[in-house]
């Protein structure tokens, strides 16, 4: 093996770098349920600002942040609309409901966002008495299991339009909503001036070591946190995290755009190689692509590329997906697809 062990499993495995390290080991801390953490309240007028809401909350991880917003305006027996192949949907525990107590409605979402004449349809606050009242519709961007799209402002738009003329309220999992912003070259608020509420992630390409920012309104926030407390959310000195947080969103937004060049190079070598990569319209940092018929065993594949220096996943059975981040690099790319052409090769 090598001696550098490359993780290509996910961007939430990023590292605080020695400059995040010294914001952090410098913070300024207090109480943050008593609102006397002057990091956290920096960081929540900051987020507040960038993504044009009234208020923020620090959240101790993104499927924290979308659960506080659905439990803020959701009420058990209604319904809400997310997309079946979402993250809220797929690999949130099934929260909306077994916290909730809110009934799920699966939107087609391969394209990254429901047709909003889908949305329509599938509105179930219709009156009837035999149906539960949509109340909340979610949104991805970017869409992770599609493989990696960013929705354009466009296209979003029409999504978030339909759901608030409906009297839905609209709320984005944007757990990586800056990479859509970098990748279609726009302010994020192209996104977010579109929702009611947004939740976007510290951690994973903008390298904090933990947590989410819930945005919305202030009367929208201020309900939030009676639930973040209730679902033992509610901190003390987090403003050792806070810290972390300002300092990824005030100097790593830019360079997701070395990201998604790393991710499509990895796609490039892959195919020269011979790797069926899968074709993602607005690929960012992710890169997806099937276990030949060849290789049987999925397992194999990930301990033979374990063995070499390398970790993936399955993110599915058969399917692969390596995403790029701050902690991999160009050398790294070519290394991890000379290592994929190999053990598929031998």
């Amino acid at each position: 093996m090598d001696c550098k062990m490359m993780d290509f499993r996910s961007d939430t495995v990023t590292r605080p770098t020695k400059e995040m390290r010294a914001v952090i080991a410098s913070a300024a801390v207090g109480d943050d349920i008593y609102g006397d953490d002057p990091s956290s309240n920096e960081l929540n007028a900051y987020a507040a600002e960038i993504t044009g809401k009234e208020a923020a909350i620090f959240a101790c991880s993104g499927t924290m942040g979308n659960l506080l917003a659905f439990l803020t305006v959701g009420r058990h027996g209604e319904s809400i609309l997310a997309g079946a192949r979402s993250h809220v949907w797929c690999s949130e525990v099934g929260g909306f409901s077994a916290v909730g107590g809110l009934c799920p409605y699966p939107l087609n979402d391969d394209e990254g966002v429901p047709e909003a004449a889908e949305i329509a349809k599938a509105n179930r606050a219709d009156g009837n008495i035999h149906h539960p009242d949509t109340t909340i519709l979610s949104l991805e961007n970017t869409h992770n299991y599609t493989g990696g799209i960013a929705v354009s402002p466009d296209k979003f738009a029409l999504a978030a339009r339909m759901g608030r003329s409906l009297g839905f309220h609209v709320h984005l999992d944007g757990a990586r909503i800056f990479n859509a912003a970098v990748y279609h070259k726009t302010d994020v608020k192209a996104f977010t001036q579109e929702v009611d509420s947004v939740q976007f992630c510290l951690s994973k390409g903008l390298g904090a070591p933990l947590g989410s920012m819930l945005c919305g309104s202030y009367d929208f926030i201020e309900r939030a946190k009676k639930w973040r407390k209730r679902l033992g959310g509610a901190q003390r000195q987090v403003g050792i995290a806070s810290a972390a947080g300002l300092y990824a969103l005030k100097n790593n937004i830019p360079r997701l755009e070395e990201d998604h060049a790393n991710a499509l190079l990895l796609a490039e070598l892959l195919k020269k190689g011979g790797v069926a990569v899968e074709d993602t319209p607005n690929m960012t940092n992710m890169v997806f692509f099937p276990l030949p018929d060849s290789l049987p065993d999925d397992d194999a594949f990930v301990a033979a590329c374990e063995r070499k220096g390398l970790l993936l996943i399955m993110i599915a059975p058969r399917r692969v997906r390596l995403v790029t981040h701050l902690d991999v690099n160009r050398e790294d790319v070519e290394r991890a697809a000379a290592i994929i052409t190999g053990v598929l090769s031998a």
